[in-house]
C-alpha cells in the first residue's frame, strides 16, 4: 500500500517556539501542505515577520500569539485566547524548549526550574489541553491531524554537564510514546521527534559553544525526518533525524548503562 499522506489542508497547526530555527521549519513545511497557522513565542517581531512571509509565500492565514510559556500561567492563558478566537487546533507542535550547560551544582536553580516548566509542564498542559481538538480533527479526516513533540538524540540516556535538559526530554519521549498507544486507534498521527545537534539558536541560548560538535543537522534534515515519519501509513512513536545519530541511540540501548552515562559525560564535557 502507498503512504498515508499527511494532509492538513483545510486545518489549524499551533506551533509554540514559532519564532525562529526547527519552530520556523514546521510553519513553512505547514503552510506549504495547507495549514493555517498558530504562531507563538516570546518574540512577538520575529512572529509577524514569519506570519507576513508565509502569507506571501503559501496565502496562509498565521495568528501571532506572544508569549513565554515557560511564565507561569501562560499555557492557561493561550488556550483561552484560542477559544476565544473560536480556533480548533488541529495539529500540535511542541517545539519551544531550551537546554543548559554545566554541572548541576554550578547551575542557576532557577533558570533550571524555567527549563523544566517549559520543556515538561507546558508541553503536557498544552498537549491535554488540545488533545481533543486533536483527536475530533484526526476523526473528521483521516490523515489531518498530528502532535508532534520535540525531544532529542538526549532522550536515550542521561548527559551529564546537561542533566535536566536530557531528563526533560527523556519525559517527552515517554510521555509521547504513551500518548501513541492511547491515540493509535483514533487516527490521530502521534510522534516524539530526536534530532540530535541541530544549527540553529539552541546552543547560544545553553551557554556551550557548537563549534567541535561533529555531524550538526540542518532544519531541513530534522524537517525531512518529521515529515517522513507524519507520512507513513502508520506514524512511528519516535524518529531518531540524521543515520548516525540514529545508529547511537540503537547502540546506546544495548551496552550497560554505567558505560552509556560515562561516555555520554566524556564526549559532552570534550566538546563543551
Amino acid at each position: 500500500m502507498p503512504p498515508a499522506v499527511f494532509n492538513p489542508i483545510g486545518t489549524t497547526a499551533l506551533i509554540t517556539g514559532a519564532s525562529s530555527g526547527l519552530g520556523a521549519g514546521y510553519a513553512h513545511e505547514l503552510a506549504r501542505r495547507g495549514a493555517d497557522l498558530v504562531l507563538t513565542a516570546r518574540r512577538r517581531e520575529l512572529l509577524e515577520d514569519l506570519a507576513a512571509e508565509l502569507a506571501e509565500k503559501y496565502g496562509t492565514l498565521a495568528t501571532v500569539i506572544p508569549l513565554d510559556l515557560a511564565r507561569p500561567g501562560a499555557v492557561g492563558e493561550l488556550v483561552a485566547d484560542l477559544e476565544t478566537r473560536q480556533i480548533t487546533v488541529g495539529t500540535l507542535v511542541n517545539n519551544a524548549g531550551f537546554g543548559t550547560y554545566g554541572t548541576v551544582l554550578g547551575s542557576d536553580p532557577t533558570r533550571e526550574a524555567q527549563q523544566v516548566t517549559l520543556n515538561v509542564q507546558a508541553l503536557t498542559a498544552l498537549t491535554h489541553a488540545l488533545l481533543p481538538g486533536l483527536i475530533s480533527t484526526a476523526r473528521t479526516s483521516k490523515g489531518s491531524a498530528a502532535l508532534v513533540n520535540l525531544a532529542s538524540t538526549a532522550s536515550f540516556q542521561p548527559v551529564p554537564l546537561m542533566a535536566v535538559y536530557a531528563a526533560t526530554k527523556a519525559y517527552v519521549l515517554s510521555y509521547t510514546e504513551a500518548l501513541w498507544y492511547e491515540t493509535r486507534a483514533t487516527g490521530l498521527k502521534v510522534t516524539a521527534i530526536c534530532p540530535g545537534p541541530v544549527s540553529t539558536e539552541f546552543f547560544a541560548v545553553a551557554g556551550r559553544s557548537a563549534s567541535s560538535l561533529r555531524g550538526m543537522l540542518t532544519v531541513d534534515n530534522v524537517m525531512r525526518t518529521s515529515f517522513a515519519a507524519l507520512d507513513r501509513a502508520s506514524t512511528p512513536p519516535h524518529a531518531v533525524s540524521g543515520r548516525r545519530n540514529a545508529l547511537l541511540a540503537g547502540i546506546g540501548g544495548r551496552l550497560p548503562h554505567r558505560v552509556v552515562v560515562t561516555v555520554a559525560g566524556h564526549l559532552n564535557r570534550t566538546t563543551g
